[in-house]
């Protein structure tokens, strides 16, 4: 009996580690993404943000585009804000997330 306990805990345990390491799906979108809309930035609320421009993100239930708006974040030492942006592939358009470099 025990060892089937230990069997059912190593597979749960299999399964989660597989499923932590699991990628993030892509999503290729056929439709080309709309051009960006101009905002107005807001006034800087302290030294220590940066302004992250508003972007289009794709809504695979409703198909289609969905305007997030540009907001301040907070800036991180040592690091650099990417802009996320949208590129063209053979299989359609793909959303390329901003993210924090070194």
């Amino acid at each position: 009996m025990k060892s089937i306990y230990k069997t059912i805990w190593l597979l749960l345990l299999i399964s989660v580690i597989l499923n932590a390491c699991s990628t993030t799906k892509i999503v290729y979108v056929k439709k080309t993404p709309p051009q960006k809309i101009v905002e107005i930035q807001t006034q800087r609320p302290s030294a220590n943000v940066i302004w992250i421009e508003g972007h289009w993100l794709w809504h695979p239930y409703q198909h289609k585009y969905i305007w997030v708006k540009g907001h301040w974040k907070k800036v991180y030492r040592r690091k650099i804000w990417v802009k996320g942006y949208w590129g063209k592939t053979r299989y359609g358009w793909v959303w390329n997330t901003g993210h924090w470099m070194k």
